[in-house]
């Protein structure tokens, strides 16, 4: 079983990841998360934003209200320089977990 800061650090690294490409809405963002990880990652909108909420406090997004032509209101996010440099460690360490699991999941079936 996954901890939960493992799955955390998964679903902080997919945000981060897909606002670096631009600024997105929370369905928008899950959708592209989806999308991309063919299926492997998903987000729920009610896992979503606590996730999003939580990492504007940290600074490294920043969500702003937008009203779109038909008049519905929705809340945009964008990478903060924060964010940008959170980025970059994060792709790092999680590089490292999975190189460690390879080695060890290789070192299991030599």
């Amino acid at each position: 079983m996954i901890g939960a800061g493992i799955k955390r650090g998964t679903a902080e690294l997919a945000i981060l990841s897909v606002l670096e490409e631009g600024p997105l809405h929370g369905y928008e963002m899950a959708r592209r998360i989806e999308e991309q990880t063919k299926g492997a990652l998903r987000f729920t909108l009610a896992a979503l934003y606590p996730m999003l909420y939580r990492m504007e406090q940290r600074g490294w997004i920043r969500g702003a209200w937008e009203t779109s032509p038909s008049g519905r209101r929705k809340r945009c996010y964008r990478l903060t320089p924060a964010g940008k440099k959170k980025l970059s460690p994060l792709r790092k360490e999680w590089a490292e977990l999975f190189g460690a699991l390879k080695r060890l999941t290789k070192a299991a079936h030599a």
